[in-house]
Protein backbone atom coordinates (compact mmCIF):
# COMPACT_ATOMS: atom_id res chain seq x y z
CA UNK A 1 0.00 0.00 0.00
CA UNK A 2 0.88 3.37 -1.08
CA UNK A 3 -0.41 6.50 1.02
CA UNK A 4 0.36 8.21 -1.88
CA UNK A 5 -2.22 6.34 -4.35
CA UNK A 6 -5.79 6.36 -4.57
CA UNK A 7 -8.04 4.60 -7.21
CA UNK A 8 -7.71 6.93 -9.94
CA UNK A 9 -4.43 8.97 -9.45
CA UNK A 10 -1.37 8.69 -7.58
CA UNK A 11 0.74 11.91 -6.35
CA UNK A 12 4.54 12.05 -7.21
CA UNK A 13 7.57 14.52 -7.05
CA UNK A 14 8.09 16.62 -9.72
CA UNK A 15 10.63 15.53 -12.66
CA UNK A 16 12.55 17.82 -14.54
CA UNK A 17 11.42 16.05 -17.52
CA UNK A 18 8.15 17.68 -16.89
CA UNK A 19 8.78 20.60 -18.08
CA UNK A 20 7.26 19.41 -21.46
CA UNK A 21 3.90 19.38 -19.41
CA UNK A 22 3.97 22.43 -17.61
CA UNK A 23 4.60 24.16 -20.80
CA UNK A 24 1.91 23.12 -22.12
CA UNK A 25 -0.43 23.51 -19.62
CA UNK A 26 0.50 27.17 -19.47
CA UNK A 27 -1.24 27.91 -23.07
CA UNK A 28 -4.61 27.70 -21.45
CA UNK A 29 -5.30 31.36 -20.53
CA UNK A 30 -8.38 30.48 -19.09
CA UNK A 31 -7.49 27.31 -16.81
CA UNK A 32 -4.85 30.28 -15.55
CA UNK A 33 -7.56 32.41 -14.69
CA UNK A 34 -9.39 29.97 -12.79
CA UNK A 35 -6.26 29.31 -10.83
CA UNK A 36 -4.28 32.53 -10.37
CA UNK A 37 -4.36 35.01 -12.74
CA UNK A 38 -2.96 35.18 -16.56
CA UNK A 39 0.32 35.18 -16.65
CA UNK A 40 3.22 37.40 -19.39
CA UNK A 41 4.32 34.33 -21.99
CA UNK A 42 7.34 31.85 -20.18
CA UNK A 43 9.91 30.54 -22.38
CA UNK A 44 11.13 26.98 -22.87
CA UNK A 45 14.13 27.72 -20.65
CA UNK A 46 12.41 29.24 -18.11
CA UNK A 47 9.88 26.32 -18.35
CA UNK A 48 12.91 24.21 -17.70
CA UNK A 49 14.23 25.43 -14.90
CA UNK A 50 11.28 26.05 -13.26
CA UNK A 51 11.10 22.16 -13.44
CA UNK A 52 14.17 21.37 -12.60
CA UNK A 53 14.33 23.46 -9.75
CA UNK A 54 11.20 21.86 -8.19
CA UNK A 55 12.72 18.67 -8.97
CA UNK A 56 15.46 19.34 -6.74
CA UNK A 57 13.55 20.97 -4.22
CA UNK A 58 12.92 19.91 -0.51
CA UNK A 59 10.00 20.67 2.00
CA UNK A 60 9.91 24.21 3.09
CA UNK A 61 8.63 23.73 6.25
CA UNK A 62 6.07 21.01 4.79
CA UNK A 63 5.16 22.68 1.67
CA UNK A 64 5.02 20.88 -1.50
CA UNK A 65 4.31 20.55 -4.71
CA UNK A 66 3.23 16.82 -5.96
CA UNK A 67 2.42 16.09 -9.57
CA UNK A 68 -0.82 14.31 -9.78
CA UNK A 69 -0.69 11.46 -12.40
CA UNK A 70 -3.16 8.73 -13.66
CA UNK A 71 -2.60 4.97 -12.67
CA UNK A 72 -1.39 4.48 -16.15
CA UNK A 73 0.78 7.48 -15.62
CA UNK A 74 -0.57 10.42 -17.45
CA UNK A 75 0.17 13.21 -15.84
CA UNK A 76 -3.00 15.61 -15.10
CA UNK A 77 -2.56 18.30 -12.71
CA UNK A 78 -0.24 19.74 -10.00
CA UNK A 79 -0.91 20.22 -6.36
CA UNK A 80 0.82 22.10 -3.97
CA UNK A 81 0.56 22.91 0.40
CA UNK A 82 1.59 26.58 1.23
CA UNK A 83 1.26 28.22 4.14
CA UNK A 84 1.98 25.43 6.54
CA UNK A 85 2.36 26.49 10.39
CA UNK A 86 3.33 23.23 12.68
CA UNK A 87 2.52 25.75 16.02
CA UNK A 88 -1.09 26.00 15.21
CA UNK A 89 -1.53 23.53 12.78
CA UNK A 90 -3.22 24.64 9.81
CA UNK A 91 -2.23 25.03 6.31
CA UNK A 92 -3.45 26.05 3.01
CA UNK A 93 -3.25 24.48 -0.92
CA UNK A 94 -3.30 25.25 -4.42
CA UNK A 95 -4.29 22.99 -7.38
CA UNK A 96 -4.93 22.62 -11.19
CA UNK A 97 -6.33 20.34 -13.30
CA UNK A 98 -5.58 20.33 -17.04
CA UNK A 99 -8.55 21.34 -18.99
CA UNK A 100 -9.16 17.97 -20.96
CA UNK A 101 -8.94 15.76 -17.58
CA UNK A 102 -11.47 17.89 -16.01
CA UNK A 103 -14.74 16.17 -14.44
CA UNK A 104 -12.61 12.75 -13.57
CA UNK A 105 -12.37 12.84 -9.95
CA UNK A 106 -8.50 13.68 -10.24
CA UNK A 107 -9.24 17.03 -8.08
CA UNK A 108 -10.81 15.45 -4.86
CA UNK A 109 -8.72 11.96 -5.00
CA UNK A 110 -5.72 14.36 -5.11
CA UNK A 111 -6.91 16.68 -2.68
CA UNK A 112 -8.22 13.90 -0.06
CA UNK A 113 -4.54 11.86 -0.46
CA UNK A 114 -2.88 15.44 0.79
CA UNK A 115 -5.31 16.12 3.64
CA UNK A 116 -5.01 12.43 4.70
CA UNK A 117 -0.88 12.58 5.29
CA UNK A 118 -0.76 16.23 6.88
CA UNK A 119 -4.01 15.56 8.84
CA UNK A 120 -3.22 11.86 10.07
CA UNK A 121 0.99 11.93 9.43
CA UNK A 122 2.15 15.65 10.32
CA UNK A 123 -0.58 16.49 12.89
CA UNK A 124 -2.28 18.97 11.30
CA UNK A 125 -5.40 20.50 12.14
CA UNK A 126 -7.01 22.10 9.83
CA UNK A 127 -7.12 23.24 6.16
CA UNK A 128 -7.99 26.65 4.68
CA UNK A 129 -8.80 26.97 0.86
CA UNK A 130 -9.15 30.25 -1.20
CA UNK A 131 -11.46 30.21 -3.81
CA UNK A 132 -12.78 33.27 -6.75
CA UNK A 133 -16.40 33.10 -6.37
CA UNK A 134 -16.55 33.09 -10.08
CA UNK A 135 -15.27 29.53 -10.12
CA UNK A 136 -18.22 27.73 -10.03
CA UNK A 137 -16.88 24.49 -9.83
CA UNK A 138 -13.90 24.81 -7.41
CA UNK A 139 -17.06 26.17 -5.15
CA UNK A 140 -19.11 23.09 -5.62
CA UNK A 141 -16.05 20.62 -5.46
CA UNK A 142 -15.20 21.91 -2.00
CA UNK A 143 -18.52 21.82 -1.04
CA UNK A 144 -19.22 18.29 -1.80
CA UNK A 145 -16.17 17.13 0.20
CA UNK A 146 -17.44 19.01 3.18
CA UNK A 147 -15.61 22.00 3.51
CA UNK A 148 -17.32 25.10 5.19
CA UNK A 149 -17.56 28.16 3.60
CA UNK A 150 -15.78 30.38 6.66
CA UNK A 151 -15.53 34.16 4.38
CA UNK A 152 -16.36 36.21 1.75
CA UNK A 153 -12.95 38.54 0.80
CA UNK A 154 -14.73 41.30 -1.29
CA UNK A 155 -13.37 42.79 -4.49
CA UNK A 156 -9.93 40.80 -4.24
CA UNK A 157 -9.39 39.37 -7.81
CA UNK A 158 -9.31 41.48 -10.88
CA UNK A 159 -9.22 39.61 -14.10
CA UNK A 160 -11.18 39.60 -17.50
CA UNK A 161 -12.31 43.04 -16.98
CA UNK A 162 -13.54 42.96 -13.76
CA UNK A 163 -13.10 42.64 -9.61
CA UNK A 164 -14.04 39.52 -8.07
CA UNK A 165 -14.63 38.72 -4.81
CA UNK A 166 -12.57 35.54 -2.64
CA UNK A 167 -14.73 32.57 -0.58
CA UNK A 168 -12.54 31.54 2.18
CA UNK A 169 -13.38 27.33 2.69
CA UNK A 170 -12.04 25.94 5.73
CA UNK A 171 -11.84 22.10 7.58
CA UNK A 172 -10.44 20.91 10.31
CA UNK A 173 -8.89 16.82 10.85
CA UNK A 174 -12.21 16.32 12.96
CA UNK A 175 -14.37 16.84 9.74
CA UNK A 176 -12.30 15.05 7.12
CA UNK A 177 -11.71 11.92 9.58
CA UNK A 178 -16.02 12.02 10.28
CA UNK A 179 -16.66 12.39 6.38
CA UNK A 180 -13.56 10.57 4.66
CA UNK A 181 -11.34 8.20 6.67
CA UNK A 182 -12.33 4.56 6.76
CA UNK A 183 -13.68 5.27 2.88
CA UNK A 184 -12.40 2.94 0.44
CA UNK A 185 -12.79 5.85 -2.10
CA UNK A 186 -12.85 9.26 -1.85
CA UNK A 187 -14.76 9.70 -4.74
CA UNK A 188 -16.93 13.29 -5.11
CA UNK A 189 -19.85 12.72 -7.42
CA UNK A 190 -19.84 15.86 -9.00
CA UNK A 191 -18.16 17.77 -12.53
CA UNK A 192 -14.79 18.93 -11.32
CA UNK A 193 -13.31 22.21 -13.00
CA UNK A 194 -10.28 23.81 -12.10
CA UNK A 195 -9.65 24.48 -8.20
CA UNK A 196 -8.93 28.41 -7.66
CA UNK A 197 -5.58 28.03 -5.65
CA UNK A 198 -2.58 28.72 -8.05
CA UNK A 199 0.39 26.46 -7.80
CA UNK A 200 2.49 29.48 -7.68
CA UNK A 201 1.57 30.34 -3.96
CA UNK A 202 4.22 28.02 -2.70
Amino acid sequence: MNIWQGQRVHLRGVEPGDWETFDRWDQDSEVARLCYHVEFPRSQEAMKKFAAEAALAEPKGHAYRWMIETLDGVPVGTINTHSCDPRHGTFGYGLAIAREHWRQGYASEAICLVLAYYFRELRYQKVTAHVYAFNEASIRLHEKLGFQLEGRLRRMVFTDGAYHDELIFGMTAEEFAARHVGRQTFEVSISEGSDAHPPSHS
